[in-house]
């Protein structure tokens, strides 16, 4: 994360400024690009390779506007909702992302949901939904079988599609675009993120995360973003 970002600083909030000089970084160009992407409510797919910061430019806006957003004394829904192919990645992105929010005292609480999550848990994340949610497709598609979703997730703000060129040609990825259509229903403002590695036809996925049925009207545009090159 050590390269350096460009134009566009000034899209960084001076806590998260700080918090990049603090550990020697420089917000990367496409970071910051997805910073201005959330701004102006584009969905967007960013292909980078392994260690150029994808994942934290994913996220970035989500932390952003979770930062500034004011004090409330009731519950607000999840705002982002991140979804990995992997349970494992799931957990250790939880755990990954948690480093930033702790570091800058972020009032976020951000928590993971597979297969392996105690009941306890699930139960108690139903009740009081985190700020930012990390899933499986397979639990994502539970809770849109679940009666009470429409509520959820009603004031989702962005849905995160990470591994993206690992799931959406495939059975797994039809039943996920199904979802996120469904979501796009109780969300109408929400906003579609994919990351990916580096693939052959990115209009291919940016096609499958901009899908809506038909009776839902056309497939939304998404942005490309670039990362550096591998």
């Amino acid at each position: 994360m050590a390269e350096d970002a460009g134009a566009g600083p000034h899209l960084l909030p001076d806590r998260f400024a700080a918090w990049f000089a603090g550990r020697g970084w420089s917000a990367r160009a496409h970071q910051l690009e997805m910073i201005a992407k959330a701004r102006a409510g584009r969905d967007a797919l960013l292909i980078a390779p392994t260690g150029g910061g994808k994942t934290l430019a994913g996220f970035l806006p989500s932390l952003i506007e979770l930062a500034e957003r004011p004090p409330s004394n009731t519950p607000r829904g999840i705002h982002t909702l991140y979804i990995s192919p992997l349970k494992a990645l799931a957990v250790d992105v939880e755990r990954n992302l948690m480093a930033p929010i702790l570091q800058m005292g972020l009032p976020i609480v951000a928590e993971s949901r597979t297969g392996d999550t105690g009941i306890s848990r699930k139960q108690r994340q139903r009740v009081s939904p985190p700020d930012i949610l990390l899933t499986t497709p397979e639990q994502l598609a539970l809770f849109c079988a679940w009666e009470g979703a429409r509520l959820y997730f009603e004031n989702l703000a962005c849905v995160i599609v990470d591994e993206i060129h690992a799931i959406h040609a495939s059975k797994r990825g039809d039943l996920l675009a199904l979802a996120l259509a469904r979501l796009q229903i109780f969300a109408p403002n929400m906003r579609r993120v994919g990351l990916s590695a580096t693939v052959d036809d990115p209009a291919v996925i940016q096609r499958w995360l901009g899908f809506t049925p038909p009776e839902a009207g056309e497939e939304r545009a998404v942005d490309l973003v670039r990362g550096p090159a591998g």
